[in-house]
């Protein structure tokens, strides 16, 4: 889960930073605003790639992808974005919680299967 999630995170942070790029010529809000409201999504995303498996990390992560898509107020193509994303983050946290039960299961399969 960990790859998977840190993965749409790193992806998310790039797009935010390109996504910034275009809000400062397409908006009419403020560059430094802009800048600031992107700079802490960027770090939100960076940060929260070295979270993944704490408790609340999931949640965390729902709430700045809930954010992201309320950005679209400002900048409408983040509504899109936001979307994409939050779909790639469900589909990280799911199969990456199938994927870790798959190899416990399978470790622990093993560890029974071993003589002692």
């Amino acid at each position: 889960m960990r790859t998977l999630c840190s993965s749409t995170l790193i992806g998310e942070a790039l797009l935010v930073l390109f996504a910034a790029c275009v809000a400062m010529r397409l908006s009419s809000v403020s560059t430094a605003t802009v800048w600031i409201v992107s700079g802490i999504a960027m770090a939100l995303c960076l940060a929260l790639c070295g979270m993944i498996n704490r408790p609340g990390a999931v949640q965390i992560g729902w709430a700045l992808q809930i954010g992201l898509i309320a950005t679209g107020f400002v900048l409408p193509t983040m509504f899109g974005l936001g979307v994409v994303f939050a779909g790639l983050w469900w589909c990280s946290v799911h199969y990456g919680r199938k994927v870790d039960a798959f190899k416990a299961a399978r470790a622990a399969a093993e560890a029974a299967s071993t003589p002692a």
